[in-house]
């Protein structure tokens, strides 16, 4: 049973959706199109760029759950502060790369703000890279081992989760327990595109593999109907859980 203070109660609160478009005008019609049809808005680095970030404090204020997906990486007292602010803004979910060092001075941040309600959370490797392209980062190893590595580092940091394939979440069930949560991009409906992705699941098989959270892009924001793709993704998940 999860035992983390984090984890989703409703099928709905495990939807989360990216912002990615590149203006405030694009922004506040999507959120408008899925009002309440999501549980989670994810704001990344292409709308932190045009405004996003004062956009993410205003839907925190109006109640919305807001996961702030800026992939911190930084000498130990950047970390610690950039947690700091972030925490004072209103975020639910931030992240930052699963590195041992930046993780502990994440989690160090977040206890001296004294900030229960930050979920912080570690990206293992991104979804979009496969073997060769750690190969060509300079690792060595099969992405699965990396990952397992970097979620273990987590759980000994005291982070809220961490990020993963949904392909890896069922390996890293076990490890994780019910304490961290776990967070999967690259969900595809049946039949949609991969686009980017490389280790992609479909919501209904994310959630048996041990998924908390699933992160569903351009299936929902490029649809004709957002409102609709969205509640179609949370029928397939509450399907999932039944």
């Amino acid at each position: 049973m999860p035992t983390s203070p984090f984890a989703p109660k409703t099928a709905l609160d495990r939807l989360m959706l990216p912002v990615d478009v590149p203006t405030l005008k694009e922004a506040e019609k999507l959120v408008s199109q899925t009002e309440g049809k999501v549980g989670v808005y994810k704001i990344g680095m292409e709308l932190q760029f045009a405004g996003g970030l004062e956009f993410a404090r205003d839907l925190a204020a109006s109640g919305k759950k807001i996961f702030l997906d800026v992939k911190l990486n930084d000498i130990d007292n950047t970390i610690t502060k950039a947690v700091q602010n972030v925490a004072k803004m209103g975020m639910t979910f931030m992240t930052l790369h699963a590195y041992p060092k930046t993780m502990r001075a994440a989690v160090r941040g977040l206890m001296e703000e004294g900030n229960p309600d930050l979920c912080l959370l570690g990206v293992t490797v991104l979804t979009s890279m496969d073997e060769d392209d750690l190969v060509a980062a300079g690792y060595r190893g099969p992405v699965a081992d990396l990952v397992e590595a970097r979620a273990r580092d987590a759980r000994e940091a005291g982070m809220g989760g961490i990020v993963c394939a949904a392909t890896e979440a069922e390996k890293l069930r076990p490890i994780l327990g019910g304490d961290l949560v776990i967070v999967t991009p690259g969900i595809r409906p049946a039949g949609s595109a991969a686009d980017d992705q490389r280790r992609v699941m479909t919501p209904a098989d994310a959630i048996q593999a041990g998924s908390d959270y699933l992160v569903v892009g351009r299936p929902i924001s490029k649809a004709d109907d957002p409102g609709a793709a969205a509640d179609a993704v949370v029928e397939e998940i509450t399907a999932a859980l039944q």
